[in-house]
């Protein structure tokens, strides 16, 4: 066994193996380097917050943007609360007084 041979079953220098060889260990490292990056999960957690913080910070951009230009987002927001907030009381009150009726 003097030598190696190729997939054609020509026999391989010793240069050509090396050269192999050099590339099965890039590939192995690269491999390693993978695997490695998938069981560090804090890193994983730190790049997903990092992308969701910057897509919280896009779509803060383009509500400020839409909300300047058409300032009447923010007073139906704002209306929208009140009449809530309105609905809320009335009913707050409406049961106090039907509780203070039954005694």
């Amino acid at each position: 066994m003097t030598g190696s041979t190729d997939g054609r079953g020509a026999a391989q220098s010793p240069e050509e193996l090396r050269v192999q060889v050099e590339e099965t260990r890039r590939e192995l490292g690269d491999t390693v380097e993978a695997l490695a990056a998938r069981a560090d999960v804090k890193a994983q957690a730190r790049q997903k917050a990092t992308r969701l913080k910057g897509q919280v910070s896009d779509t803060a951009h383009t509500v400020g943007e839409k909300t300047r230009s058409n300032p009447g987002v923010p007073v139906a927001a704002g209306a929208a609360v009140a009449a809530l907030a309105l609905v809320l009381l009335t009913r707050r009150r409406g049961r106090r007084g039907r509780r203070g009726r039954r005694h």
